[in-house]
């Protein structure tokens, strides 16, 4: 039987008009990046963001503020996964059988992020030459994340970008725990291969 609810016992506080609309706002300029690298297209990406942030707002708009990036990012991605299965539908008689099944994953389990020690305000009194060699860097990586796989590329951004931990990552991909320490330690180490051939060392 459920207990009733204390005086002292308080829902959270559901987010306001301002509140979802700020998040919105914050989240815009992030969920483009992923929707871009996912379709690799300005138009259908933007699509996607907006199609994504209007859900959560006529879905979810009542849920408290704390919930709605885990749910925007649950929205964003079956809506990049839609996307594909059109796009999938539509070529499929065009495109080679291989094309069409990947490789299994492999046993790796190892979560590089796990192990890193992430400085806060890193870039804080960097000189004006570190901070163009940084933004270089991020350029090169941006272009070398448009060249992994999609679940790589997927368990990397959200590791990595969006500052999730694994079981939330997990629970927007649909899969195990495990699988996405495979796809993040994959990521990570064919970016460092796509790099090192540039000439960079990370």
């Amino acid at each position: 039987m459920r207990k009733p609810l204390k005086k002292t016992d308080k829902a959270p506080p559901l987010a306001t008009y301002k509140e979802l609309s700020d998040f919105l706002a914050e989240v815009e300029r992030r969920a483009f990046k992923q929707a871009l690298f996912a379709v690799r297209d300005d138009h259908q990406a933007l699509d996607i963001v907006q199609d994504s942030m209007l859900k959560l707002a006529d879905k979810y708009s009542t849920r408290p503020l704390h919930e709605l990036p885990l749910l925007f990012q649950r929205i964003l991605q079956n809506t990049i996964r839609d996307f594909y299965r059109r796009q999938k539908v539509r070529s499929m008689w065009t495109l080679p059988m291989s094309s069409l099944f990947g490789g299994g994953d492999g046993d790796e389990d190892y979560d590089p992020l796990e192990t890193l020690e992430i400085e806060t305000d890193s870039n804080f009194g960097e000189s004006p030459a570190s901070q163009l060699e940084r933004s270089q860097l991020l350029g090169f990586i941006e272009k070398a994340l448009e060249k992994l796989p999609g679940r790589q590329r997927q368990a990397f951004l959200l590791r990595y970008w969006e500052e999730m931990d694994v079981a939330e990552a997990a629970a927007i991909m649909g899969c195990s725990e495990g699988s996405v320490k495979t796809h993040c330690s994959r990521a990570t180490h064919a970016l460092a291969a796509i790099l090192k051939k540039q000439g960079i060392k990370l």
